[in-house]
């Protein structure tokens, strides 16, 4: 894991904490619409269904909200900045949590559970207590942080399994998520010489090299945030987003594709 860097990006928690909300009632209106056999249909996220992708969109917040329901941990394990990168080693975990919460559930009735149940533990919650997650004590104000992230990016990953359902993005969700995962290639690629755009969320330098102090710099990438989310997270790889120019690159260090993903 790469070292975490002192964060220096704020996040407000009362717009994070809307965002969040936001993001969960937009796919809990999308999960109610969708038809057992569109809830059959095949994902990109191995042998998921879209019932499993949907019954895991349900316990990202259904996390937090047990969480919330433990005793205060003693002690901050888990920076913002290390979270990216621990991911990957819960898979294994998520996914077997992930098959037992679908396996026979009533959507509609988790989604409910899960909204009623994190309304009522947010609402006189601290931003600076600390929550137990997979990977030792965070704030609630970083591990929310870490929610719009997730609730994101399964967004997408919703909207690609549905053809023509079109779950909308909270604005607030979607920036977080975007400066999180460019922060994230940034504390994993340490330097300067090369500038990452992800309009209008993100810009962060990176790659050690000679450091550029004025104009225009010599090795610049810029991407959409919805691509930039998908290289990030192994969703596209970088050769497939450059054909279909849906990234551009500049300068011999612009290349990211040995940097990519950054999140499992």
């Amino acid at each position: 894991m790469p070292p975490a860097k002192k964060r220096t990006r704020a996040y407000d928690p009362a717009k994070t904490r809307t965002a969040v909300l936001a993001q969960f009632g937009h796919v809990r209106e999308a999960v109610r619409t969708l038809t057992p056999e569109q809830l059959a249909r095949p994902t990109r996220l191995g042998a998921w269904t879209v019932r499993e992708l949907a019954a895991h969109l349900a316990a990202v917040l259904g996390t937090l909200h047990r969480a919330l329901d433990q005793a205060e941990p003693g002690r901050h394990e888990v920076p913002l900045m290390d979270w990216p990168f621990a991911t990957v080693t819960a898979a294994a975990r998520v996914d077997e949590d992930t098959r037992a919460a679908a396996d026979g559930a009533d959507l509609d009735e988790l989604f409910a559970r899960t909204a009623a149940g994190i309304g009522a533990s947010l609402q006189d919650a601290p931003d600076t207590r600390l929550v137990p997650s997979r990977f030792g004590a965070m704030t609630l104000a970083d591990f929310l942080v870490t929610r719009a992230v997730e609730l994101v990016v399964h967004t997408d990953d919703l909207n690609d399994a549905v053809p023509g359902l079109d779950v909308p993005y909270d604005r607030k969700a979607l920036g977080a998520c975007v400066r999180l995962l460019a922060d994230a290639l940034a504390v994993k690629a340490p330097g300067a010489s090369t500038e990452v755009r992800i309009p209008p969320y993100a810009v962060v330098q990176c790659v050690a090299g000679p450091r550029h102090t004025r104009g225009t710099p010599p090795n610049v990438v810029e991407t959409d945030p919805l691509t930039w989310i998908r290289l990030a997270t192994g969703r596209t790889d970088w050769a497939s987003a450059l054909d279909v120019a849906r990234v551009s690159a500049s300068g011999e260090r612009a290349d990211l594709s040995g940097l990519l993903p950054i999140m499992g």
